[in-house]
């Protein structure tokens, strides 16, 4: 079986702004890439209908994965129809069983929006209930057994809900794929003229630059990063099995670590 990471997002673009480059360093390592993107951007426009920009949207997001060389799971709903609920959790835990993931990489529980946050806690619940037996998932498939490690992303713009920084335990070196981060992003090339007039973006491609060298100038030794934060391992791993650090190598540094050279 091949060691797998499963990357799950709220909306198409998510997963190539703030976690692209670490799922291509895993790519290089060997690792199988998935990807869940849980909404289906069906209110990322200012100007389309519903069905018109949800099929464009799911042309950007088949375009993204390619160049990862990723494969695409999802949608599974409407835009701002991201919540917690059993039926949603089924979902996305049937996924989790199908991949089998030995990574899965998360947004933050701290983000600014609640499509990200409820995504995050449906993906944490869904790899906790991965091996209940008599949890039942939609559609139904076996329970799994292994390890999986959880890492939360930054969110959008390194600050939480309240506008406090968010620190990363873990930066990875993502300066020799920032072109292909780029060019993943860039596949989505509706949402150009929608992040600028929605969120004050300019070119959103030209900010996901800014922010992973922010993170590399955080890491203090990477010219361009992403940052981790590793979810508690209890229920999912032993606190020993660290697959994206063990992976990733000399590209990964610890800032949680109290031996880090410049502690945050």
């Amino acid at each position: 079986m091949p060691q797998t990471v499963l990357a799950v997002a709220a909306h198409p673009d998510d997963i190539e702004l703030m976690m692209a480059g670490t799922m291509a360093m895993l790519g290089r390592a060997g690792y199988e890439l998935h990807c869940l993107v849980v909404a289906n951007g069906s209110c990322g426009t200012a100007e389309l209908e519903r069905e018109a920009i949800i099929a464009v949207r799911a042309e950007e997001s088949r375009q993204a994965a390619a160049v990862l060389g990723a494969a695409l799971h999802g949608p599974l709903v409407d835009d701002a129809q991201i919540y917690y609920t059993p039926a949603l959790v089924a979902r996305v835990a049937a996924v989790v069983r199908q991949v089998r993931p030995e990574i899965l990489l998360a947004p933050s529980p701290h983000d600014y929006m609640e499509d990200h946050t409820n995504t995050s806690r449906l993906a944490v619940s869904a790899a906790f209930y991965r091996g209940m037996r008599n949890f039942v998932t939609d559609p139904p498939l076996e329970p799994v057994a292994g390890e999986v490690a959880l890492y939360h992303a930054l969110p959008w713009g390194l600050k939480d809900p309240l506008g406090a920084p968010v620190r990363p335990h873990l930066a990875v070196d993502i300066s020799d794929v920032l072109e292909v981060k780029r060019q993943a992003l860039a596949c989505h090339r509706s949402q150009k003229d929608w992040l600028d007039a929605s969120q004050g973006l300019g070119s959103y491609v030209r900010t996901m630059v800014e922010m992973s060298e922010a993170v590399g100038r955080l890491s203090g030794r990477f010219r361009a990063a992403e940052g981790w934060q590793r979810h508690n391992p209890l229920g999912f791993s032993g606190e020993k099995f660290r697959p994206l650090e063990d992976a990733l190598k000399k590209g990964v540094r610890n800032l949680f670590s109290e031996n880090a050279e410049t502690p945050l």
